[in-house]
């Protein structure tokens, strides 16, 4: 990544294991969920980081950790130089203002008995001292700000489409004015001439507010449409990291390779022509990972190594970084 932007977000050997208990009416706790394990990146200032992978793989988890929403197993999450995983809950509070969340279904994160108005003002309620004449008059700028007409202050979700309702939801997001914004699949329950109009949507504001996202998404091309570097996860940890381009032009992990296969080309020809990897089998239980590789149970490459020990995640090219044996 280029070292003239700022380090913005370090995650550090990030774990997050949950709990498992057996049996109806005892809380025996006999083994846990490795739903993030070992997992590293960097953020830099004003990027979008774009988070892929299938479901199940970590990618929410991840969100929610670096947000402090789930506290981490082990690890360190670094946020301007301040480590949140060990911060007492009230600077934590004070770091929060800098750090927001758009959630992925608009139709479940906005409360249905709160007018706009109150929904988009609750963060500027927690965390700022505004009278009630400035916190009217910073929602009404928001809603400009999202392409929502001001005197939607007094109405209800109910009364508003999917993508009207995701635009609430950045308005709320925006309110604090944060440096790091995470969407956690922002479009994938709308439309897809609404997820147009709100990704777009993210991009201007971006330009316009300086802001850094952390794009979680299934859509592949959605993602390199607006990511600047990739981070490819496969049940619970990062296979690989590099440029969008380089991940979509010369993927180095199976699975990436594997990913990238399932991305449809526009031009008929080249569509042809491409040889599509289809992998075989389910994704193990993160109750139950293989040993060695985690991929090893579907990699067509797979040889006795990956069986055996894990692979170390290292930087093969500058800024491309792979946990593969055979890379």
């Amino acid at each position: 990544m280029n070292m003239e932007k700022k380090l913005l977000l370090q995650v550090m050997n990030l774990k997050k294991y949950f709990p498992a208990s057996k049996g109806l009416f005892t809380n025996r706790q006999v083994r846990f969920v490795k739903a993030v394990d070992d997992v590293s990146f960097d953020v830099y200032d004003g990027e979008t980081l774009g988070l892929v992978g299938e479901t199940g793989c970590g990618k929410t988890t991840v969100a929610r950790t670096i947000l402090q929403l789930y506290h981490p197993t082990s690890g360190k999450i670094i946020f301007d130089g301040v480590d949140l995983s060990s911060l007492p809950e009230n600077y934590l509070r004070k770091m929060r203002r800098r750090m927001q969340m758009i959630f992925q279904d608009p139709y479940a994160s906005l409360n249905p008995r709160m007018t706009v108005g109150s929904i988009i003002s609750a963060p500027l309620d927690v965390h700022t001292d505004l009278k009630r004449s400035e916190k009217q008059e910073k929602v009404q700028d928001l809603l400009k700000l999202v392409g929502l007409n001001p005197d939607f202050v007094n109405r209800y979700p109910h009364e508003f489409s999917g993508g009207q309702r995701q635009r609430i939801g950045i308005a709320r997001a925006l309110a604090l004015s944060p440096d790091l914004v995470i969407c956690d699949e922002p479009i994938s329950s709308l439309d897809v001439s609404i997820q147009a109009q709100v990704v777009n949507l993210l991009e201007e504001l971006q330009d316009r507010l300086g802001l850094t996202y952390i794009f979680v998404a299934h859509d592949l091309s959605m993602v390199r449409h607006i990511s600047d570097r990739m981070v490819v996860m496969y049940l619970g940890k990062v296979m690989e990291l590099a440029d969008r381009n380089e991940i979509y032009l010369h993927p180095r992990h199976p699975y990436t390779k594997a990913l990238m296969s399932a991305v449809p080309i526009p031009n008929p020809r080249k569509a042809r022509d491409r040889q599509r990897i289809i992998l075989k089998g389910d994704i193990p239980s993160p109750l139950n990972p293989p040993q060695g590789c985690n991929f090893n149970t579907r990699c067509p490459l797979a040889q006795d190594i990956c069986f055996e020990k894990d692979p170390e995640y290292r930087e093969i090219e500058p800024n491309h970084f792979v946990a593969c044996h055979l890379a």
